[in-house]
């Protein structure tokens, strides 16, 4: 739709980056907005666990991407340096996410549960923010339609040019953002047992997740059987979920 936003010389600002930046800023500075209402931690608390889940997250999304294309790999390695700055699959940055910032909370002795609470509204308002970006670069892309909603790329290095497709990505950016309003309402409300916001949002994104993944036309992410690989992952997270519900639900504190 808009890969290129404008170049200065020869260093060009891509909408899928300012769009991946301006959802970081987001989540980071909402985050360090309710720690300094909150005064659950520190200030600059939300700035160090946003870097270290943005670097986890990365790379357990690209090991989990080039996991989906390891046939590809076996027969060419060398189309791993292809994929360095485009191909994710979103699950596996969460799931990196998730583990770098409890081992984050381990060493600065916080607890897990109330900053995953806090940082649960923040990272689905930075999806939203990032789904954009992808409908811009036109990467994440639906799948052919005929209906009046569909977009047509021009200038994609991913989508099919000239073909009418289901805007998806819009559609995953507002469903984040009502996720993110649901989210951030539970945890201005207050009065929860620790760790209901952020298994909220774990079943919340998981089963829309799965849901979505019907109308995605990049099939060259992976599947198993007759799921897509997020779908797959959707399945498990969703119980997770749920288990962990049932435990918060249960505990004492």
């Amino acid at each position: 739709m808009l890969p290129e936003l404008f170049s200065i010389g020869p260093f060009t600002v891509y909408s899928y980056g300012l769009m991946t930046a301006l959802a970081i800023a987001a989540a980071i500075g909402l985050g360090e907005h309710e720690v300094k209402r909150s005064k659950i931690a520190e200030e600059g608390y939300i700035m160090g666990l946003g870097i270290a889940a943005v670097i986890g997250g990365y790379a357990a999304s690209k090991l989990l991407f080039w996991i989906t294309i390891l046939p590809q790999i076996l027969e060419n390695p060398a189309i791993i340096l292809d994929y360095l700055s485009n191909g994710f699959v979103v699950f596996g940055g969460l799931i990196g996410g998730v583990l770098t910032a409890y081992a984050y909370c381990r060493k600065k002795k916080t607890d897990f549960w109330t900053t995953f609470d806090l940082a649960a509204p923040a990272v689905a308002l930075a999806q939203s923010i990032g789904r954009v970006g992808c409908f811009l670069a036109g990467c994440c892309y639906g799948r052919p339609t005929e209906g009046a909603l569909g977009v047509v790329f021009h200038s994609s290095s991913y989508a099919p040019a000239g073909v009418k497709l289901f805007p998806i990505q819009l559609v995953s950016s507002g469903l984040d953002f009502l996720n993110f309003l649901l989210l951030f309402a539970m945890w201005r409300k207050g009065g929860l047992k620790r760790g209901m916001v952020g298994v909220t949002y774990i079943i919340t994104y998981s089963a829309g997740r799965f849901v979505l993944e019907y109308f995605r036309g990049d099939l060259e992410r992976g599947a198993v059987g007759a799921l897509s690989t997020s779908q797959f992952i959707a399945i498990f997270t969703v119980l997770i979920g749920l288990f962990f519900l049932f435990v918060r639900q249960k505990s004492r504190d």
